[in-house]
C-alpha cells in the first residue's frame, strides 16, 4: 500500500489544480515534456588467461570480432533509467573485452549534467550509486539519435549515417552482434527521442538485410520496453541466426525498479528511478557470472524469474524468447565478453528481488510527483509542475477514452471494450 500512495497523493492533488493554475500566466512552458511520448509516431579482444592446471579447449565456432550497439530511446531527466541501462551495459562489454571502436551507443546525452541531476556528470544505475556514466563515447547523441541512423549503423552504412560520430557496425561473416534496446515502446514500436520511432516492420527488415550480407555469425538482441514482444512475435524468422528476448509479452508493460518510495530505493536526493526490472537483472547477473561458464539460456531463465517474481507483489512482465533458439547453450562472453575479475566470482547478484516497483508509464508521473514534495510551497515552479501532473492524467484519459471509441467502432458497442 505505502509503494502506491504517491499515486494516490497526485490524484487528490487534482481538485485543486484548476483554482491554481489561474494564478500563472497560460503562456508559460514547463521545464519537462508534460505529456507521453505517443506511439503515432574481436576475435582478438583481450582476454586475461585465468589460471589453471591446462589450457581450457578452443571454443567451437568462435574466431571474430564482438560488436555491441547500445540503444536509449528516450530523453529527459523523468527517463533517466533509459540511459543508465545503456551506460552501464557499456561499462559491462568494455570489461569483457570489447574495444570502444566495436561499441556503438545511442543516447540523448541530457542526464549527466541535467540541472535536476544531484550529482552531476554522473550517472548511476542501482541504489550503490557506482557511476556508470564515466567513459561513455557520444556516439549518437541529442538530434542524431535516430531510426535512420540506428539502422545504418547496424547496416554498416556509413553513407546513410546523419551526423555523430560516423561509427558503424562494419562486421565480417565471423562476428558476433549483441544488440541492447532500453526505451518506451507499445504495439509494434519502440521510442526515439527524434521522428520516426522505430516500427517492427522496418527493424525485422534491417535486420533481414544484415542476414542478406553475411556479415555476422550470430546476433543476441536484448529489448526493454512495455509491448517488446510485440517487436518480434510473428515478425522475426527463425533462420537468421539471431535469438531475441524482451522484457515483456506483446500486451503488458515492462517495469522500471530503484525507485523513490520503492524497495530498495536510490539515494534520498534522487527523484526518479535509476534502472528497469528487466534489463538490471541482465546486467546484474552478467556482473556476478563468469561469463565463459554461463550459457544464453542460463541469463534468460534468471532473468525471467527475476523479472517476474514481483506477481505476487502485483508488479512483474513475463520476459520472452523469439528468433533463432538452436545456439542458447552458447556462453555468454562471446557476445557481451568475458570480464577477468569474475573468473572466480561467487555467483551472487548484487540484489536480491525487489519488493516493489513502477509500471514504465507511470514512472514519469512518480518522478513529477517527487519534484511536487521537494519543492517549496511558495514556488512558482511548485505550482507548474502540479498543472504538467494535470496535463499528463488528462491526457492520458483523453487517449483511454479515444482507443475505447475506435474499439467500439471496430468490434461493437458490445465487444469493443473487452477487446485488448
Amino acid at each position: 500500500m505505502a509503494a502506491r500512495c504517491w499515486l494516490w497523493g497526485i490524484v487528490s492533488l487534482l481538485a485543486v489544480v484548476a483554482a491554481a493554475a489561474a494564478a500563472v500566466g497560460d503562456g508559460e512552458e514547463g521545464m519537462w515534456e508534460p505529456l507521453i511520448r505517443m506511439w503515432t509516431e574481436e576475435g582478438d579482444d583481450a582476454e586475461a588467461t585465468a589460471p589453471a592446471p591446462a589450457p581450457a579447449p578452443a571454443t567451437p565456432g568462435y574466431g571474430g570480432t564482438r560488436w555491441g550497439v547500445l540503444v536509449a530511446g528516450s530523453s529527459g531527466y523523468m527517463n533517466y533509467r533509459h540511459q543508465a541501462d545503456v551506460c552501464h551495459a557499456y561499462q559491462i562489454l568494455r570489461k569483457g573485452g570489447l574495444k570502444e571502436e566495436n561499441i556503438v551507443v545511442f543516447m540523448y546525452d541530457d542526464i549527466a549534467h541535467n540541472t535536476h541531476n544531484p550529482r552531476p556528470g554522473i550517472i548511476i544505475n542501482n541504489p550503490k550509486g557506482e557511476d556508470v556514466y564515466a567513459g561513455v563515447p557520444k556516439d549518437y547523441t541529442g538530434p542524431h539519435v535516430t531510426a535512420e541512423n540506428f539502422y545504418a549503423v547496424l547496416l554498416g552504412n556509413k553513407s546513410a549515417i546523419t551526423g555523430g560520430s560516423m561509427k558503424v557496425i562494419d562486421s565480417k561473416p565471423e562476428d558476433h552482434i549483441f544488440i541492447y534496446y532500453s526505451d518506451h515502446g507499445g504495439p509494434g514500436v519502440l521510442g526515439m527521442p527524434n521522428m520516426p520511432l522505430v516500427y517492427a516492420g522496418d527493424f525485422i527488415k534491417a535486420l533481414q538485410m544484415k542476414h542478406a550480407s553475411n556479415s555476422y555469425s550470430k546476433m543476441v538482441i536484448y529489448v526493454e520496453s512495455c509491448e517488446s514482444g510485440s517487436i518480434f512475435a510473428g515478425l522475426l524468422p527463425n533462420d537468421l541466426n539471431i535469438y531475441v528476448t524482451t522484457a515483456s509479452n506483446s500486451s503488458e508493460s515492462s517495469w522500471a525498479t530503484y525507485c523513490p518510495d520503492e524497495e530498495p530505493p536510490p539515494p534520498p536526493e534522487y527523484t526518479t528511478c535509476l534502472g528497469d526490472m528487466y534489463s538490471v537483472s541482465w546486467m546484474e547477473d552478467s556482473e556476478a557470472h563468469n561469463l565463459k561458464k554461463e550459457t544464453i539460456d542460463d541469463q534468460y531463465e534468471t532473468v525471467k524469474k527475476r523479472t517476474l517474481n514481483s506477481n505476487s507483489f502485483s508488479f512483474g512482465s513475463h520476459v520472452m524468447e523469439y528468433g533463432d533458439k538452436t545456439f542458447k547453450d552458447e556462453k555468454l562472453f562471446l557476445y557481451q565478453g568475458y570480464n577477468p575479475a569474475n573468473g572466480t566470482i561467487t555467483n551472487e547478484m548484487i540484489w536480491p528481488s525487489p519488493k516493489a516497483a513502477v509500471n514504465q508509464r507511470d514512472a514519469d508521473l512518480l518522478f513529477m510527483w517527487k519534484r511536487y514534495e521537494q519543492l517549496s510551497v511558495e514556488s512558482e515552479d511548485k505550482l507548474q509542475v502540479l498543472r504538467e501532473i494535470k496535463e499528463t492524467m488528462v491526457h492520458r484519459k483523453h487517449l483511454d477514452s479515444s482507443i475505447d471509441f475506435i474499439g467500439k467502432l471496430v468490434f461493437g458497442f458490445e465487444n469493443g471494450p473487452i477487446i485488448r
